[in-house]
């Protein structure tokens, strides 16, 4: 046969091999590939249309997974404990935490009811289905197929506890100081060495009564503000008959923190600071090894072998450890004649997924605090609006019912009953709460639950001693100051007064700093500035010209001290909307001011700088303007920027997904995600929103089957080839 008859027969061959070879894979797609369908909107939003709770959870992995891609994966890896084995020995620690709480979820995956393991069975699916098919985005020779309990455990989570971190470093006096470095690498400046703004991860959330709306129905604002790289996930996921939720999934699992909304009603979450855990101290038996004293006996210590595999080279290495526990909890450290026990509430709960199923379901506010009353969400404030026009707020925790004064963080309870120890929980009934109060707001801001609304207060004294004290922050008082009144909102009102320019701190101190000042006889350049800030509008708006100077100069004033004591009057419950107020150090203040003349000049070409030259929105192709700034300073529209080696601030946290939803008789939404659907550089809706989010405006929601329908740019079955 010569060499022209033999590359065409080469060629068929060849083309025959591929085709098998296609059809092969396509063969072992999941059934559940045809039970669902992803329809892409504007944005890249996905809305899921499923069949069944399996499919579309197979269907939310896979979007995830083409949007962030491997990050989901590693976090069931994660789970798993198995880093180390994949990328060797630095992620050993991890493992060794994830090891224990991966065998609790294990061991408790059969005690879910049904529904909610074929969430977590699709999902397992669905990150299986999308390693299969794209193995060069994960480490050589990955192999691992996960099911439904590695979902779960990633759920639960193994994460540390800060209480016991503080214990320890009291305990250690030099791990302390390390503590302390690691905690606070602040500058001389007062800002973070790394020249990120402090953290201030929380979030925001109001809901308005029919009364106060202009449209007669209810309205819910979601705006949480983290890490632009925590990982909110826009979508849709609908299953006729039994599900039809709009919100934010948390990237990495199907549940994550949700918040969002169905037909009926919807909620928004902020973290709370609630007591959850306590350190007891038991005493050793002196007589026997490993033996603890309780209730009169001698009990021994159950002591549990974890091995963790980790790359070592081309093979594969281990170490083992022993895990203490106790008939109270795990043993957090041995001394002094000592055994301390972490006593922790909700930690082996496997139900946090099972119960935001059934809130997402819900179709009322009784069956939604049906749901809420299973307790398996440990933390957080809840803040709800429905179509039938409640507003219900609700400081939920899982919280013991303490038989002792609390022990704070730092100090162990010691212990020679069971009966000296937490055995349940606060009631449900008898956590603060609010439904339908006075004015027709709600809000929170993080802060404890006292001001929830404040023409209805709670009253602290009628709950225990260690709920967390008053308190209310410049973020708070801001939000209070735009809302508690009669005017009537409409969802564009709602939209202007979330997207807020005011720093509330300069209504506070700048008086006296402007006095200070002039009475320090400065220098002109310094004079100059100084009435440059007593003329400033107070805003952080991007084309303001005193806000870069005002906030270089707090960050200087406050640096190396707790900010709470720099103001002349500090907060005070007395006078909970007009304090903090004034500053106590004047001399300091005038000082410090100088000191920010001449740094916002080097840093930034000019203290008179507008807020939009400095602060940016920088993702992909984006850059541009934006206002906001930290909660600290008083902003509600909270942004936490980083320096940049050009000169400017760039956003890396605070607001980045803003949801709000009016409920008639079909919701009606608005929304955006200002760091994209994709955290792909390449995809394009990567950046196409950060323009959008920067200009303080929202995108419609797709929600009814015609707006998906006209809105839809493309449409398949995940996991099935072309």
């Amino acid at each position: 046969m010569n060499r022209q008859r033999i590359l065409p027969h080469l060629l068929l061959v060849l083309l025959v091999a591929l085709a098998a070879a296609h059809a092969a894979v396509a063969q072992s797609a999941p059934p559940l590939a045809q039970q669902v369908e992803v329809r892409r909107t504007d944005y890249g939003v996905p809305h899921i249309q499923a069949r069944n709770l399996t499919a579309a959870a197979y269907a939310l992995a896979w979007v995830q997974l083409e949007d962030h891609g491997a990050r989901v994966v590693l976090g069931l890896v994660r789970a798993r404990g198995e880093l180390a084995r994949w990328f060797g020995r630095d992620s050993i620690e991890r493992d060794f935490v994830g090891r224990p709480a991966h065998a609790r979820a294990v061991a408790l995956y059969a005690s879910l009811e049904q529904a909610t393991r074929d969430v977590y069975e699709g999902f397992a699916a669905g990150v299986n289905r999308w390693v299969e098919l794209h193995p060069d985005e994960m480490p050589p020779g990955f192999s691992t197929r996960f099911t439904g309990a590695d979902v779960l455990a990633q759920e639960m989570g193994a994460g540390g506890s800060a209480a016991v971190n503080r214990f320890l470093a009291r305990i250690d006096s030099g791990r302390g100081r390390r503590a302390r470095q690691a905690d606070d690498p602040s500058d001389e400046a007062g800002t973070p060495a790394s020249g990120e703004d402090p953290p201030d991860e929380g979030s925001n959330a109001w809901a308005f009564a029919p009364g106060r709306t202009k449209s007669r129905r209810a309205i819910l604002l979601r705006n949480p503000h983290l890490s632009w790289s925590a990982g909110y996930y826009e979508a849709h996921v609908t299953v006729p008959g039994v599900l039809d939720f709009y919100g934010d999934f948390r990237v990495g699992g199907p549940f994550g923190v949700i918040g969002g909304f169905n037909r009926d009603l919807g909620w928004s979450t902020t973290n709370n600071e609630a007591l959850l855990e306590q350190i007891y101290a038991l005493d050793v038996d002196s007589t026997r090894v490993d033996h603890y004293l309780l209730d009169g006996g001698s009990h021994p210590l159950e002591r549990t072998l974890v091995t963790v595999e980790f790359r070592n080279g081309p093979g594969l290495s281990s170490e083992t450890r022993e895990v203490w526990r106790t008939s109270l909890g795990p043993v957090i450290h041995r001394g002094n004649g000592k055994v301390y026990v972490l006593r922790a509430a909700g930690v082996d709960d496997p139900r946090g997924g099972e119960q935001f199923l059934r809130m997402m379901r819900a179709r009322s506010l009784t069956e939604w605090k049906d749901a809420m009353r299973m307790r398996a969400r440990r933390t957080s404030s809840f803040t709800y609006a429905d179509r039938a026009g409640n507003i219900f707020y609700l400081w939920n925790a899982t919280v013991p019912s303490l038989p002792h004064p609390s022990g704070g963080d730092t100090t162990a309870i010691p212990v020679r009953s069971t009966t000296d120890v937490w055995v349940r929980y606060v009631p449900f009934d008898s956590l603060p709460q609010l439904l339908n109060p006075k004015g027709g707001y709600i809000h929170n801001e993080n802060d404890p639950p006292w001001y929830t609304n404040m023409r209805q207060r709670l009253d602290p004294s009628r709950y225990p001693p260690y709920f967390p004290e008053p308190r209310l922050r410049l973020r708070s008082q801001l939000a209070i100051a735009l809302i508690d009144n009669d005017r009537k909102l409409s969802v564009a009102d709602v939209i202007a007064l979330k997207h807020s320019y005011r720093m509330l701190l300069a209504d506070r101190v700048r008086a006296d700093l402007v006095a200070a000042v002039r009475a320090s006889a400065p220098a002109a350049e310094v004079a100059a500035a100084a009435d440059l800030v007593a003329g400033w509008d107070g805003t952080t708006a991007p084309d303001s010209r005193g806000g870069v100077l005002f906030e270089r100069w707090w960050r200087r004033y406050t640096a190396g001290a707790d900010a709470d004591t720099m103001f002349a009057s500090p907060w005070t419950p007395s006078a909970p909307l007009a304090t903090p107020r004034g500053l106590r150090f004047s001399e300091r203040a005038a000082t410090a001011f100088a000191q920010a003349v001449d740094e916002t000049r080097q840093r930034y070409g000019g203290w008179n700088v507008s807020w939009g030259e400095v602060h940016r929105v920088r993702l992909g192709r984006v850059d541009v303007p934006v206002g906001g700034c930290n909660g600290d300073l008083g902003c509600f529209r909270v942004l936490q920027f980083r320096d940049t080696p050009d000169g400017k601030r760039e956003a890396v946290g605070g607001d980045g997904w803003i949801l709000v939803v009016e409920f008639g008789d079909r919701p009606r939404a608005w929304s955006v995600l200002a760091y994209g659907e994709s955290a792909r550089p390449d995809s394009p809706h990567h950046d196409d929103q950060a323009g959008m989010f920067a200009r303080g405006e929202l995108k419609p929601v797709a929600w009814t089957p015609a707006e998906i329908e006209a809105r839809t740019i493309r449409r398949y079955h995940p996991g099935e080839l072309p």
